[in-house]
């Protein structure tokens, strides 16, 4: 049995923009699981608002995805594969709203990643980088304001994205080529478009576990 662990935001949790959360068949880690069967387990580990590397205090949950993989990683251990979706809550601008800097906070995670203390001696994870879909203009006013800036910001983050993965050798996925996000906020996906996540990552997982 092989592990992969999906770690992301709102996207990985299955926002609904149109109120809650999408049912559980259509959040992307669960069709990825249906995708690869019964020998592998598909952890799925999404929170609303995580960010790479940055604190956010809006929240009563820690948001800061650097501080909570350390505890992540040694829970679901050991993981053949981590599956890695943040940045679009980078893009607010009390966080930075830079590229630049999200590319840095992955680096930060592939750095937790591999220099991790896991038990039993356990070797550390490949890693895949997805970069999430561009945030786009909405008529949302508060998600317009929280994501001021983000449509344009969000379209460096791919090549950010794949620039790193080549330098420091993980794999690279561009969740823009296969999904959209809605204009009811800018941010988030209909049920359609996460599920286009979860069949597009299934080839690219299977590769990377030699499956």
């Amino acid at each position: 049995m092989k592990t992969v662990l999906c770690y992301g935001d709102s996207l990985t949790w299955g926002y609904n923009a149109e109120g809650g959360r999408h049912g559980l068949g259509d959040r992307w880690p669960s069709v990825l699981q249906a995708g690869l069967g019964e020998g592998v387990q598909v952890v799925a580990e999404g929170l609303n608002g995580r960010t790479t590397a940055f604190d956010d205090h809006l929240a009563g949950a820690d948001r800061n995805g650097a501080r909570l993989l350390p505890t992540v990683l040694t829970t679901h251990a050991p993981i053949d594969l981590i599956v890695i979706m943040l940045g679009a809550n980078d893009m607010k601008p009390w966080i930075h709203g830079n590229p630049v800097a999200a590319k840095q906070g992955i680096q930060r995670l592939i750095d937790i990643v591999r220099g991790h203390d896991y038990p039993f001696d356990w070797p550390a994870p490949q890693i895949l980088i997805v970069s999430p879909p561009l945030v786009s203009r909405t008529e949302n006013a508060d998600f317009r304001e929280m994501f001021a800036g983000g449509d344009e910001a969000s379209k460096q983050l791919a090549p950010q994205y794949a620039a790193l993965a080549d330098e420091v050798g993980c794999g690279f996925f561009d969740a823009g080529t296969v999904a959209q996000t809605t204009p009811l906020d800018g941010v988030h996906l209909d049920a359609e478009n996460t599920r286009n996540i979860g069949e597009a990552l299934t080839p690219v997982v299977r590769v990377m576990l030699e499956l």
